[in-house]
């Protein structure tokens, strides 16, 4: 079908919306494209000899209708589509997954995309370094369970105490550095969350932004275009809101920046939120003299007591939301001369403590909250019955109890400071 003849006024505006997304790309084979939606290219800023061709029925090697899925994909909303094209960086025929809108007052289709060998080894890279690390961490480990196994059997056979409590401290030492080492591939992978994917996305975002207001600013407006920019802005703000959020569930920068009573404070606004039940922070006491304090202008406590108490939070909160049925939760953080409790409590439906430290099932995680705090020579009380549950983590803060703990997490500490905060 002929296309119809389009108004003066009307054409140099599209000439200046075509000219303006020609300029926005990310990366050099990231860009955005026009087509007419009877498959007519209109711009294309990698490739400018497909400008003006009709390419309706251009096919892919296996044969499919590359512009008429893109076109009708956008005729129904918009969404995305997997589909080959030729990478501008190598220009070799690649995978790609883009994402079309229509404008319908127009007949345009707009769209831009990723291709996917980028995703691809980006994740078979991160897949690498972690079986790496996952090895490495195996070896030593066996290395050090024999070692442990070998202190342990010299020890049964002369019966020297000593040497029993020997072996039983070099496994509380494993633990803590399997522990460890958790932590700190959380930490790298919430760097790179953070340094990486979002900071390609608030690129793209930004240059959406630039785009809607030059329409914004122009004296034609054209409320359609408006439209469906700022439906791409709000869908790329949700894919950005969630990538800093499983960053932050990793490893949250205000631990390391501001220290346990903010990221205390910033958790349970959040699960508040997300779950709609009340729940309140509180913080008291403080220390006089050197060491640990609270985070209020004083000197702040050891990274070592910060991410355990952070991590018992998390999972105490965590199990109140999906188990508890409670209503409202309370956390409560003190800090005093010789040490720090923590402590949780909520009004829901309890359960029995006894049994379930005794299945190995159902207890699983607080087993893992006495383990954190076994290094740091901390203790975890429960208490729980139908409309109260309290949960409470002890820690004491004797110079000498935390100078083994502070040691060991010395590297991860230095590593953890450099984040920058999203």
């Amino acid at each position: 079908m002929p296309a119809l003849p389009v108004p003066a006024g009307l054409a140099a505006r599209q000439r200046a919306a075509l000219a303006v997304l020609q300029k926005l790309d990310f990366g050099p084979d990231g860009y955005f494209f026009v087509y007419d939606m009877h498959g007519r290219s209109l711009m294309h800023p990698r490739e400018p000899g497909l400008v003006g061709q009709d390419l309706w029925n251009l096919r892919d090697p296996q044969g499919a209708l590359t512009i008429q899925q893109l076109v009708s994909a956008a005729s129904h909303g918009g969404g995305f589509v997997r589909y080959m094209w030729h990478r501008p960086s190598t220009g070799k025929l690649a995978p790609k997954l883009g994402y079309v809108v229509a404008l319908p007052r127009w007949g345009w289709m707009i769209g831009t995309g990723i291709y996917l060998d980028d995703v691809d080894s980006a994740l078979a890279h991160i897949d690498e370094r972690a079986s790496a690390n996952i090895e490495r961490t195996l070896q030593w480990l066996g290395i050090i369970a024999l070692a442990g196994v070998g202190v342990f059997a010299l020890g049964a056979l002369v019966l020297n105490v000593s040497e029993y409590r020997s072996t039983d401290a070099k496994l509380k030492r494993l633990a803590q550095q399997v522990v460890q080492s958790q932590e700190q591939e959380r930490a790298r992978l919430s760097r790179e969350l953070h340094d990486g994917i979002s900071q390609m996305l608030v690129s793209a975002k930004l240059l959406l932004e630039s785009a809607l207001a030059r329409f914004e600013r122009g004296e034609a407006r054209v409320p359609a275009a408006e439209a469906s920019l700022s439906t791409g802005l709000a869908r790329l703000s949700d894919t950005l809101r969630e990538v800093r959020r499983i960053s932050h569930a990793l490893r949250p920068a205000m631990l390391d920046d501001l220290g346990l009573a903010a990221a205390l404070e910033q958790l349970t606004r959040e699960l508040a939120e997300e779950s709609e039940m009340e729940i309140g922070f509180t913080q008291s006491g403080a220390r006089s003299g050197g060491g640990p304090r609270t985070n209020m202008g004083a000197a702040p406590l050891p990274d070592a007591v910060n991410t355990v108490l952070f991590r018992i939070a998390q999972e105490a909160l965590t199990n109140i939301v999906k188990h508890a049925g409670a209503r409202r939760a309370a956390l409560t953080l003190e800090i005093a001369q010789n040490s720090v409790t923590l402590t949780i409590a909520d009004n829901g439906r309890g359960f029995d403590v006894a049994h379930a430290l005794a299945d190995p099932r159902a207890g699983m995680g607080l087993r893992n909250m006495r383990e954190r705090l076994e290094p740091l020579s901390g203790r975890l009380s429960l208490s729980s019955k139908p409309g109260h549950t309290v949960v409470a983590a002890w820690v004491p803060m004797r110079p000498a109890g935390m100078a083994n703990a502070t040691a060991h997490t010395t590297a991860q500490a230095a590593g953890a400071a450099s984040r920058e905060t999203p």
